[in-house]
């Protein structure tokens, strides 16, 4: 499992240090092969440990490519998938395309999500979390799983 905010820094060429916390997680589930890929929703890269993200491209590669809908999801987030090796010194490169769509610059925020990471521009995660903090939880309806959750 990956937990936690994590103020990160891309080097010039793109490349990325993962937390040390993670490395040993990452090569006991996938070998230090990850896949990065685009966030539907919002500006923000996808980041799954390769076994993970196979049995989501299934899922996604399942959806009918008659349906608009799926077929856009397929696009971006099939389209956009790639794969990153975690080298000997525990770095990952971000291809520019990606950089480019996450509008990464420097200083970025490497968010645990569990299963996956969100990888983030710092100043657009900034902005993004304290909108969420401020929002008007009453105002908004939680879905059904989420009303007998206690925390």
């Amino acid at each position: 499992m990956f937990r936690g905010a994590n103020k990160v820094i891309l080097d010039s060429k793109g490349r990325l240090a993962m937390p040390t916390r993670y490395r040993e997680r990452i090569m006991d589930r996938s070998n230090g092969r990850l896949i990065a890929t685009v966030d539907r929703s919002d500006r923000c890269l996808l980041i799954y440990p390769l076994p993970d993200w196979e049995e989501i491209e299934l899922k996604l590669r399942r959806l009918p490519s008659l349906n608009p809908v799926a077929r856009r999801l397929q696009r971006l987030m099939i389209g956009y998938a790639t794969d990153l090796d975690l080298d000997n010194s525990g770095r990952v490169l971000i291809p520019p395309s990606l950089r480019e769509y996450a509008g990464l610059s420097r200083a970025a925020m490497l968010i645990g999500q569990g299963s996956r990471f969100e990888l983030w521009d710092e100043a657009h995660w900034n902005e993004c979390r304290e909108q969420w903090m401020n929002v008007d939880e009453t105002a908004e309806a939680l879905p059904p799983e989420l009303e007998t959750l206690s925390l």
